[in-house]
């Protein structure tokens, strides 16, 4: 009985936030999104002319000059409050909802972000990406390329990750309660190198590879959602598994969290073409653990 309860307000909790943080959701008094987007000023003034009142098309204009980037989506502290504590009962409860994970990570962990945004200010590389602000997708990366490059690169075995956990780099989502433009790109570009992470951690997209990685993130991040991840993940593991995880995993990843540099301040992209384990040695990341089947 608490169980099917339990599944139920999960439900409902997920219906409410797609409908808050996707199409359609009021936010705030006067806005109202469409398509995860607002109406431009230009169409404000002309449905001014169509029905709609001088106050309605005045908060409308506001609302646009509310976002601070294109995704964003402007939410009060209650809102956030909200946010953060439905998306954190979906993410526990179905950890591939990366919809949600999304939403925990932005809501939860500005405090984190600004120290991580402050470490990369501080970083030559890590300077370098904050100003030219690259993004990781198949637009910007050629995998046909990556494929053709030698054996134990950085880049070959990034898109072998790829081919073998049938992933994409375009499967993140764009970051949009994050009010700051600079701290959403910090987050934004903390998303698209977790299959980076992946790859040179050497660990799977199932939830005992996630796990591990997740763990090492929180020691790197001091993410709460990464905090959040590394310890209730276990709770969908086997007894087997969780042996694993414990005895083998969990003191490698933290090991490696605590030695590497920040992972946020190296610019992956220009490191494709060389060797993976050059690159794990330069950042400080121990070789994987073998885990006996």
């Amino acid at each position: 009985m608490l169980r099917s309860r339990a599944r139920g307000l999960a439900l409902n909790l997920s219906r409410g936030l797609h409908g808050l943080s996707g199409r359609g959701g009021r936010l705030s008094p006067g806005l109202r999104l469409a398509s995860g987007s607002v109406r431009t000023a230009a169409t404000v003034s002309a449905g001014l002319g169509e029905g709609v009142s001088p106050e309605a098309g005045a908060r409308e204009q506001e609302a646009v000059h509310s976002r601070r980037y294109q995704s964003h989506i402007p939410s009060s502290r209650l809102q956030k409050l909200l946010l953060a504590s439905g998306s954190a009962l979906m993410a526990l409860y179905n950890p591939y909802r990366h919809d949600m994970v999304a939403v925990l990570g932005e809501t939860t962990g500005l405090l984190a972000i600004q120290k991580l945004r402050d470490r990369m200010q501080n970083h030559p590389e890590g300077f370098q990406i904050l100003q030219e602000r690259p993004r990781i997708s198949t637009t910007t990366l050629d995998l046909v390329s990556l494929r053709e490059l030698p054996e134990g690169t950085f880049g070959r075995e990034y898109v072998r990750f790829l081919d073998v956990n049938r992933v994409t780099p375009d499967s993140r989502m764009p970051v949009k309660f994050v009010d700051d433009e600079e701290l959403a790109y910090v987050i934004q570009r903390y998303r698209e190198v977790h299959d980076f992470m992946h790859t040179l951690l050497g660990m799977p997209t199932n939830i005992l590879g996630e796990v591990a990685v997740k763990w090492f993130e929180a020691v790197q991040t001091g993410l709460p959602m990464c905090i959040l991840g590394a310890v209730f993940g276990p709770l969908h593991l086997s007894a087997r598994n969780i042996q694993v995880l414990v005895t083998d995993l969990i003191p490698w990843a933290v090991r490696c969290g605590r030695t590497a540099q920040c992972m946020m301040n190296f610019y992956y992209e220009n490191r494709l073409e060389q060797s993976l384990e050059s690159l794990r040695e330069e950042i400080g990341i121990l070789p994987p653990p073998t885990i006996q089947s």
